[in-house]
Parts: structure tokens; sequence; C-alpha cells
């Protein structure tokens, strides 16, 4: 079994470093456009069936050639080239475990998938991702759905200025995810709403008060999950957090347009993700990760409630953080589940539909167990 993990960053890295352990006899490659970032990552992960190559995702037909010498790919790049990797490994006929947060509709590509028959599982981060795996169980547990809650988000332990965060995965996928539109369900209609709208406040249990605001978290699930009256996803952060991100959105600083400065054409989103990975990276800084899923609905004429609360925090020990624990660990445990040849469905495999399988949510939940991540389910 070979498996190339495409992304050298916070996450990819982790995931590697996950496989080379749990699959001692595969053989893992580290792929990136940065050839000295795959070799560090490497040499982290201290494996000896790790390795690594150069490869620029950005260039579709030397990707495909590059894929079609593996069993298996995970892509952890960012979401501007996710559907242009998961196209790649299908012409490879490669199966791919996907963790980007790409803006196009993943779900277009199951007929190419179905023709190659391979397996393309998408969005399996921590949400999108491990939120979709729990809401298929609840799902799988109800005659009919009503309602999907999901409150979820990365954050310091405690609120470091100046805005009350630190980054822990891709920086142009955050600030994506504070522009993107949300596509909720409200009265049993899709709609779209602005990112960072629907602002509320709320309190964790173990974090205190936060405020939630939409994001578009809910991807495969408005296809999947027909019937539902209301469903949103919310992310989670330190009070005030969203006031200071509007200011910036206010002010232009994550406008694409280029703007011209002495001789030089700077884009103010690029310049903007630049300066938040340097103030805002800080490894010293310990996160945690927090996540409610409600899913309500009938079973045998009562309505019922499936809660499904995970906190989660900083790994002391091997110096994960808990977004790449949360995030990178899903990506894995899924990777192994299609290399074992347990997901046997072809095509575009959204993950709550490894939900919905209790033989595979099983296996899931167990590995998930055994990296430390508790995951408290309710029924009322």
């Amino acid at each position: 079994m070979k498996i190339a993990v495409l992304g050298c960053g916070n996450i990819g890295s982790v995931v590697a470093k996950d496989l080379a352990q749990s699959l001692p006899k595969a053989e893992i490659v580290m792929a990136d456009a940065d050839k000295r970032r795959a070799e560090e990552a490497v040499s982290k992960i201290g494996q000896g069936n790790a390795s690594w190559i150069q490869a620029d995702a950005s260039n579709y037909r030397e990707l495909a050639k590059t894929l079609r010498k593996f069993d298996l790919s995970v892509c952890a790049l960012p979401g501007s080239l996710g559907f242009r990797t998961c196209k790649a490994s299908i012409a490879a006929k490669v199966d791919m475990v996907d963790v980007s947060y790409m803006p196009e509709d993943v779900l277009k590509l199951n007929k190419p998938a179905l023709r190659a028959k391979v397996c393309v599982v998408p969005d399996c981060g921590m949400s999108p991702g491990l939120s979709n795996v729990l809401i298929g169980h609840a799902i799988s547990k109800l005659d009919r759905v009503e309602r999907v809650h999901i409150l979820n988000g990365g954050l310091p332990e405690r609120p470091v200025p100046p805005l009350g965060y630190v980054i822990t995965w891709s920086v142009k996928d955050l600030i994506d995810m504070y522009l993107r539109k949300a596509s909720i369900i409200e009265e049993g209609r899709v709609t779209k709403v602005e990112a960072m709208s629907g602002l509320e406040e709320v309190t964790f249990p173990g974090v205190g008060r936060l405020e939630a605001f939409y994001t578009d978290g809910l991807r495969t699930l408005l296809h999947t999950l027909k019937g539902v009256r209301e469903m949103w996803e919310k992310t989670l952060r330190y009070r005030g957090h969203v006031q200071k991100i509007e200011l910036l959105k206010t002010l232009g600083f994550f406008d694409e347009k280029p703007i011209e400065i002495g001789n030089a054409s700077i884009s103010p989103r690029e310049l903007t993700a630049r300066l938040l990975e340097r103030k805002l990276k800080m490894p010293e800084v310990r996160d945690v990760v927090a996540m409610l899923v409600e899913v309500s609905g009938v079973k045998d004429g009562r309505e019922v409630l499936y809660s499904y609360h995970m906190m989660d925090r900083y790994d002391k020990k091997n110096k994960v953080t808990a977004m790449a624990r949360t995030t990178a660990y899903t990506t894995s445990i899924v990777a192994q589940l299609v290399a074992k040849k347990h997901v046997e469905e072809k095509g575009v495999i959204p993950p709550e539909k490894l939900g919905m399988n209790e033989r595979i949510y099983e296996k899931f939940m167990s590995a998930m167990k055994k990296h430390g991540i508790k995951i408290k389910e309710n029924r009322k």
C-alpha cells in the first residue's frame, strides 16, 4: 500500500505521521511544492516508512501523473486547490480522502468517480467532517430528521490579543471562511446568508461565554439530508472577535484586487494572510476545540434529540494542537478505513454516509477514542 499525503502544513504533517504509525506496512509519501518543507516534515515524523517527493498541485497533468503511482491519496491542501486535486485523483483512478475547504460542489465529481471506480471522501476534517459523521449516526437512528445544529470552534485556551485568536490551520482558508456566504436551511428551504451573520452569544461548558456566527459548514449535508426544517453550522469565537474581523473586511484588508504601492502590485488579501500568519501563528499558545452537534427528529412517533459534545485540548506530550488532533486524526482514520477496504462504495462518499453505517461508525469512534478524543452522546 502506497499512500500520498498532499500538503505538509499543520494538518497534513499530523495526518502523515498518524498514517505512518498506524499502517507500518504502508509507504507514506509526503508531497509538497516546496521540497524543503516536505523534507523537514518527513524528518519530524521519524518513521522508516515515511518519505517525500516534490509535487505541484497547481499543475493538474503532472499531479495526475504522479498520483498514478499510489493506491490512495490524501488532500491536505488549501481549498483553492481541493477540487482540482480531487479531479486529478479521479483521473489517476486513485481513491482520495480530502480535507480541503474547497468552494466548489464536490458532488459534481460523483459521476466521473463512479466511471473511474474510485472512492472520494470529501470534507474529512473537524467540521465539516467529524460533525458529519456524528450527524450521519443520528440520522440512522431516526425515522425523520427535523433540525440539525452545529456549534464548533478552535480557540486558544484564553483570548490572545488582538483578535482573541491564534492560527492553527490554513490562514487562506480561514479568511475564506469569514468571506464565503453560508448555505443554511430555514423553514425547509436552502438559503444563503452572509458569513458571520446570525451572531449570538452562547456559553460552552469548559470554555465560558463565546459568540457564534454562521459559516459554510453544511456542505454535502444539504444534498444528503432531505426534508429537514432547519439546519445550520455556527463557528465559535471569543466575544468581540466578529466585530474586529468585520472592521478588517470593511477597510479592504480582504480585497483580492491588487493595489499599487510604489512599483509593486499587491493583493490586500494576500498581504493580510501573510501578516496574520506571522503575527497570530503562536505554537507556544495551547488551544482547545469545542463542538456541540444536535440532531432532532422523530422516532416511532416520538420526538427525539441526539446531541454530541466534544471538548479537546492541546496534546502536551506529542505537541499536537487540538485543531490538528480533531481535524487530522479524522482525516487519517477515514483514510485508514478506505485503505483497509471498509469503505466499499464508489463515487463521492459524503462523510455523513460513513456515520450511517453502524459497522464503519464503530470502527471510526473506536479509533478516535484511542487518540483520546472523547465524544459524549446523549439521547432525549
